[in-house]
């Protein structure tokens, strides 16, 4: 009936990414240690996790990708049989990968999913998208809620508020399927076949020194060890947390003002696409 593939990019080469938010050079070989680092103990994890493992994993690197590192991927290949690693020549080649490969796909439906090499999913993710599937010809999934976590410089966990995010989804019939990729995330606004889903928290943003805009926007009193029942990182990462997570009573007043701003933000979208201002431009 479907086929579900889930998609992340990972170094590929793009003419406006040089610095991360810190105006520190990317892709360079310290680059690909740290994002390495995070992809192991967070992304991958959490995917090998999933409960239903009716998916595949497309995960897509950039040409100019170096032996030692090809030689990581290919041991989480081993690990992982619905783990499929593609090398192409930047960013200008993403997209038409991908509908290259799924072109050979003679399901009906396709199914496709978001991820960042440097989050991670809860366990249920997966079989929660495939749940909302209903045969629509074309229709986004949004989960609006989940949470942060913040690795350095100090560690905090909260609950997240983001609609639109990089965590979304999309269902639509196999003719020419467009793919979540089609756009960036944030331009699924405009789209007026979108279901929020505002009942499920099932994604988490890593925050790190890499990151190339994301700050931490955490809220709430969020208690780690119930959090790690359903988000699977690494042992290594979640002792980490364990011994270094601060105590949100200590980081109250930003906790409040991430709230506030949150659904602030939240609110004042829902306004304006009830007010017509996002016209369907997908």
């Amino acid at each position: 009936m479907f086929k579900h593939y889930l998609i992340t990019r990972f170094n590929l080469k793009k003419s406006d990414w040089k610095t991360n938010k810190n105006k520190v050079d990317v892709l360079t070989d310290e680059w690909h240690k740290n994002r390495f680092d995070l992809f192991l103990n967070f992304c991958v994890p959490s995917v090998m996790s999933q409960t239903n493992t009716n998916f595949e994993w497309l995960v897509f690197f950039d040409t100019s990708t170096k032996d030692e590192f090809r030689t990581v991927i290919k041991n989480v290949e081993q690990e992982l049989t619905n783990f499929k690693p593609f090398f192409v020549d930047g960013m200008d080649a993403f997209l038409p990968s991908i509908k290259s490969y799924i072109n050979s796909c003679s399901e009906d439906y396709i199914i496709t999913s978001r991820l960042d090499n440097d989050d991670c999913l809860g366990q249920h993710y997966i079989n929660s998208v495939q749940k909302k599937f209903n045969g629509q010809d074309f229709m986004a999934i949004d989960y609006i809620k989940g949470y942060t976590l913040q690795i350095l410089p100090e560690v905090k966990l909260g609950f997240k508020l983001h609609q639109y995010n990089p965590f979304t989804s999309l269902i639509e019939i196999n003719k020419d399927p467009k793919t979540i990729w089609s756009i960036p995330h944030n331009h699924w606004k405009y789209e007026s076949n979108i279901l929020q889903i505002k009942d499920e928290s099932i994604w988490t943003s890593i925050i790190h020194e890499e990151n190339k805009v994301n700050k931490f926007t955490g809220f709430g009193n969020v208690t780690h060890k119930d959090f790690f029942k359903d988000f699977k990182i690494s042992k290594e990462k979640m002792d980490y947390v364990d011994q270094h997570i601060k105590s949100e009573n200590k980081w109250k007043l930003e906790s409040i003002a991430n709230y506030i701003s949150s659904y602030w933000s939240y609110h004042f979208k829902n306004l304006k696409k009830r007010l017509g201002f996002y016209n369907n431009r997908t």
